[in-house]
C-alpha cells in the first residue's frame, strides 16, 4: 500500500511583516536617523517575505492576509496586549493613533481567527516570513527555517513533510529556528483558540541572504518548488473548496 499522503486542508496564508510603508499621518515619528535606520533594516520589514507570500498565494489559488505598514508601527506578529505590539516611536503617538494601530492589529487577528472558522474540519495556517542572516555577531548558517509547536502532533506532521520536501532540494533547513515555534505570535495566538484537530499553525522563516542582500534566483526557485510540493498535494486550493 503506498505511503498516506497529507489531508487535504483549506490553506490559509499570511505575512504579517511585508511592507516597510509608513503612513503620512505618521511620518513625523520616522524622522529621525535612528527610526530611519531602523525602517531601512530587518526591523522595518522581512524583506523577500511579501514575493514568496505571493507567488504560494498565486499558485495555490488562495488569498493572502498581509500587513500593510511598517512592523514598528504595529507588530501583527505579536498577540493582543503584547508589550511589543508597538515600537519606540510608535508608542508615543497621540492617543488617537494608537487606536488606530491597535484596530489594525485587532482586524489582522480577527481576519484569522474568521478564516480558522471558515474552514471545514483543521485548516492549515502558513504565516511567511524572513530572518536576518547575522544578529547580534552570530551568523545563522541555514536557508529556511519551520516553526511549530512540538506538542501538537499535526504541526510536527506537516513540518515533517516540508523539511523532507525542502532538503530534497539542497536547501539547508532547521526546525524551531532561529525563533521557537510556541513564541509569541500569531499562531500561538490561535493555538489558544483553536484545538490541534481545528488549527495547524507553522512560520516559514527564510534567510534574507537570498532573498534580499544578495538575490539569489536559484535557491528561491527551490524554496517555492518544495513548498508546493507539499501544499499542493495536502491543501484544499480555492477551486476544491467550493467542490
Amino acid at each position: 500500500m503506498p505511503p498516506r499522503g497529507p489531508a487535504i486542508l483549506p490553506l490559509i496564508l499570511s505575512c504579517e511583516h511585508a511592507s516597510a510603508y509608513v503612513p503620512a499621518r505618521f511620518a513625523q515619528a520616522f524622522r529621525s536617523r535612528a527610526a530611519q535606520k531602523a525602517l531601512a533594516s530587518h526591523r522595518g520589514v522581512d524583506g523577500g517575505a511579501l514575493g514568496i507570500a505571493r507567488s504560494l498565494a498565486r499558485s495555490c489559488e488562495v488569498s493572502l492576509l498581509t500587513g500593510r505598514q511598517t512592523r514598528l508601527l504595529i507588530d501583527l506578529n505579536r498577540s493582543p496586549g503584547h508589550r511589543a505590539l508597538l515600537s519606540e516611536w510608535s508608542r508615543h503617538l497621540p492617543a488617537r493613533d494608537v487606536h488606530h494601530l491597535l484596530a489594525i492589529h485587532r482586524r489582522h487577528f480577527e481576519q484569522l481567527r474568521g478564516a480558522v472558522q471558515a474552514a471545514r474540519g483543521a485548516a492549515l495556517h502558513l504565516a511567511v516570513h524572513t530572518f536576518t542572516p547575522v544578529l547580534a555577531g552570530e551568523r545563522r548558517n541555514f536557508d529556511v527555517g519551520l516553526l511549530y509547536d512540538p506538542g501538537r502532533a499535526p504541526e510536527v506532521q506537516w513540518a515533517d513533510r516540508l523539511h523532507q520536501a525542502l532538503r530534497s532540494h539542497g536547501l539547508r533547513v532547521r526546525r524551531n529556528a532561529p525563533y521557537r515555534g510556541t513564541a509569541d505570535g500569531a499562531p500561538t495566538w490561535l493555538r489558544r483558540q483553536f484545538s490541534p484537530a481545528r488549527y495547524v499553525g507553522l512560520e516559514l522563516e527564510l534567510n534574507q541572504s537570498f532573498l534580499w542582500h544578495e538575490p539569489d534566483p536559484g535557491r528561491r526557485r527551490a524554496v517555492l518548488a518544495a513548498l508546493l510540493e507539499v501544499l499542493q498535494n495536502g491543501s484544499a486550493t480555492k477551486s476544491q473548496s467550493r467542490r
